[in-house]
């Protein structure tokens, strides 16, 4: 790869272009984010790029995610990310981590790159990133999607803020792209802005998103800089939560409230006695009169969303959470 114009510029020069080679760089997520922020950190010359993510191609993906097309769905996004890059950017090292990011798998994966990518859409995550990351002294970019508007932040920078001086308690009112709708041109620039951001960490130039949120609108063409600091209060910790996992034979037989956590308009939908549909985006509000001790199993669509909603119950103070195993057309199946 010829890298002389971006070599020829006086913040990056050859030194900076050797720091770009021997920088290892972790990106957590291969959807629309991670297909917009890999590509050009191979093509600015990231020397080992690592993608983490455990889903698959769907769909309903291929509008934004570029890196993948119709022969491909069904198959694993990591590794047809990593195919993608070894054949456009032979020269850079690339490692394919067929896992979604957990407690029990992050401090391990982790611990062998010098700056993380956040390009997820779980909540969940980033806390966890937030944790690991400041726990192994790993800086990391965050990026969020909402519709039109997209969010970009450095934490963990040279010992700048986190990601809980930001956000201290999960947003309950935060939902997925597959439930709020999302653009490929939104995913497209948080993502390459995501890129920059890295690309001037490893490179050593230019001023870092560290104790500063981007925030960008697409459908105003406008954005804001918002600046914040660590909070005192604020002694971050690694809490290792895992909530217990639950059969639906076992709920049908047990008295506990089960919270369906998917949207009103998702299909199938389930009217059972004491199933309550508790849509993620409002979960915070309507569990106020609920008793915190008393038992509460969670489902929705795949089991992602139950796992945010599990943190946010967690943090809520509730202390009887389970997840039901399957998603809700397997549950329907067995009612």
């Amino acid at each position: 790869m010829d890298y002389s114009r971006q070599i020829i510029l006086p913040q990056l020069g050859v030194s900076g272009q050797k720091k770009l080679k021997d920088s290892k760089i972790l990106v957590v997520g291969a959807g629309g984010l991670g297909c917009a922020v890999l590509p050009y950190l191979a093509a600015a010359g990231i020397g080992t790029l690592g993608i983490m993510d455990g889903d698959r191609i769907a769909a309903s993906n291929l509008h934004r995610q570029l890196l993948y097309s119709q022969n491909q769905i069904g198959l694993l996004k990591s590794q047809e990310a990593k195919k993608y890059l070894n054949t456009n950017f032979p020269e850079v090292e690339v490692h394919a981590i067929d896992l979604f990011l957990e407690v029990s798998n992050a401090k391990d994966q982790l611990q062998n790159f010098d700056l993380i990518i956040d390009a997820t859409d779980e909540i969940s995550a980033r806390y966890l990133l937030n944790d690991f990351c400041e726990e192994l002294g790993i800086p990391w970019v965050y990026g969020s999607i909402h519709q039109f508007h997209g969010q970009v932040s450095v934490f963990n920078f040279e010992n700048g803020p986190n990601y809980k001086d930001l956000f201290p308690i999960a947003d309950a009112g935060a939902i997925s792209c597959s439930d709020a709708g999302v653009i490929g041109t939104t995913v497209g620039l948080i993502g390459m802005l995501q890129a920059n951001e890295a690309i001037k960490i490893v490179g050593g130039f230019g001023k870092v998103l560290s104790g500063k949120v981007l925030i960008y609108d697409l459908l105003s063409c406008s954005q804001q800089i918002f600046e914040f600091e660590k909070r005192p209060e604020n002694n971050s910790r690694l809490e290792q939560i895992s909530f217990p996992y639950i059969s639906i034979e076992e709920v049908i037989q047990s008295k506990g409230r089960v919270l369906d956590v998917r949207e009103k308009d998702e299909k199938p939908e389930i009217l059972k006695e004491n199933f309550l549909n508790t849509p993620l985006s409002t979960l915070a509000e309507k569990v106020k009169l609920f008793d915190k001790g008393e038992e509460i199993c969670i489902f929705c669509q795949t089991g992602k969303r139950s796992k945010t909603a599990a943190e946010i119950l967690n943090q809520l103070g509730f202390t009887q959470i389970r997840l039901i195993k399957g998603g809700a057309k397997e549950i329907l199946e067995k009612l």
